[in-house]
């Protein structure tokens, strides 16, 4: 028995998933399930099933994004499902992790790379969001929020939970007309325009990406706002005066471990001192760990996704009211599911853009992401930090008040992209019905791993 069909008869036990060898031999491993896929893949040569079992993470999507691995019947995110719906992130398992000896040295370079962070942080952003207007165009909504939506209901539209995000983050801002409001990792200005535009806030948003500066300047000069709509290329750590409020989304991933106290400390001293911050970000469910090789190699690098107990512990002793936290689990697996299903239906676009490896790389980063939040450790934290513990009133009330008005507005009020998005809502793939597996049973006793 090859290596490769060892490791997958003890990882696939619900669904079924064929194995096509390259020199013709055929395995077929677990058994048909409700709710879990049945997928058929192939080896386009002897030596990629090998490359999986040194490294499945890094491994697998190589494969994939180089044909070595070509899914036959079902889809890549078929085959991500499979595989992580058999490995539960609650039953500790760690089945798909690498091995423990190229953990230890994936836990060394990760530590090692934390300190060059600050000096890359720009080159790192420019990696990614410094990519083709067009491609995300092609899979975002129309204001371009590149983080989880907010779904009231999993089966409204993407426009509609991107629009209810942004109500969520300023309902617990608790900002007035008049308020100054620092955006730190603005993107694209969706947010900055909104809090303008809903709540009368004056904005400067800051980015370290030269084409989401563009865009988002672009943007305010068009809806006649630029006055009070401000945009700059500048690292969050320069960024000099006063503020009532401060909003972060979906930057936080790119600050690191080593910087964390420095973000808060910076954020503290630049609010006003009755002062609020919003910190929306990706985090883990359980202890630290590391960014897998993937992941960093080919879509975030320098990326790190935090666990609370790291937040928590840089802001210690600073003085820094944590006045808030939620926890959302699904809302970002159900965004994932939009921006997977417009990918693959744009996949003629996406190739014409770049080529076909690109497109398979991107549609295994989505595929990959959705379900590490459907399957996985990660969740979203959205943490409300305050200078004085008077801010804010000392309840929730307020919240839910100011975010049911804010969300009677219509998606068509935020000012769009002037390019328009390539899928509207109404044009997008639709999501493809995929049940959430049983849980299966755990084991009497799991073994926890460390990290994810």
């Amino acid at each position: 028995m090859a290596l490769i069909d060892a490791f997958l008869s003890r990882r696939v036990k619900h669904g079924q998933l064929t194995v096509c060898h390259a020199d013709g031999t055929q395995r077929v491993f677990g058994t048909p399930a409700a709710g879990y896929p049945d997928v058929t893949i192939r080896f386009t040569d002897a030596g990629a099933a090998g490359s999986i079992i040194r490294d499945p993470g890094l491994g697998a999507g190589e494969a994939y994004m180089n044909g070595r691995l070509v899914v036959d019947s079902g889809d890549v995110l078929d085959l991500v499902t499979l595989l992580t719906a058999n490995d539960l992130w609650e039953n500790g398992t760690g089945h798909l992790a690498a091995s423990p000896w190229l953990r230890a040295i994936q836990a060394v370079t990760h530590r090692i790379d934390r300190v060059n962070m600050a000096r890359r942080s720009k080159s790192n952003v420019a990696h990614h969001y410094d990519l083709n207007d067009r491609l995300y165009d092609l899979f975002l909504d129309a204001d371009r929020q590149y983080s989880c939506a907010y779904f009231t209901d999993p089966s409204v539209g993407l426009d509609q939970a991107q629009a209810d995000k942004k109500a969520h983050i300023a309902a617990k801002l608790a900002i007035e007309p008049g308020m100054r409001v620092l955006d730190i990792g603005c993107g694209w200005g969706g947010m900055a325009l909104y809090l303008h535009q809903r709540l009368g806030a004056e904005v400067l948003g800051v980015t370290l990406s030269e084409e989401q500066l563009k865009v988002a300047r672009q943007r305010a000069a068009d809806a006649g706002v630029a006055d009070k709509v401000k945009f700059e290329l500048i690292d969050y750590r320069d960024v000099t005066g006063q503020f009532d409020r401060i909003v972060s989304v979906g930057m936080f991933e790119h600050v690191g471990p080593a910087n964390y106290r420095t973000f808060l400390t910076k954020c503290r001293d630049l609010l006003t001192p009755d002062g609020v911050m919003l910190l929306h970000t990706i985090g883990r469910g359980g202890p630290p760990g590391v960014t897998d090789k993937w992941t960093i190699k080919y879509i975030f690098p320098g990326g790190y996704n935090p666990a609370l107990s790291e937040i928590v512990r840089a802001n210690e002793g600073l003085r820094f009211h944590l006045t808030d936290v939620e926890v959302l689990r699904l809302h970002y697996a159900h965004t994932l599911q939009h921006w997977y299903d417009r990918t693959t239906a744009a996949r003629a676009d996406i190739i014409a853009l770049y080529d076909d490896r690109f497109f398979r790389m991107w549609q295994f980063y989505l595929a990959g992401a959705l379900c590490a939040f459907r399957y996985g450790g990660l969740i979203n934290f959205q943490l409300q930090f305050a200078r004085n513990r008077h801010a804010l009133p000392i309840t929730r009330d307020y919240m839910v008040d100011s975010e049911r008005q804010l969300r009677t507005a219509s998606v068509a009020d935020a000012p769009g992209l002037a390019s328009g998005p390539a899928h509207g809502p109404e044009k997008a793939a639709p999501a493809r019905k995929r049940a959430s597996p049983p849980k299966p049973k755990p084991k009497a006793k799991p073994r926890v791993t460390a990290g994810e």
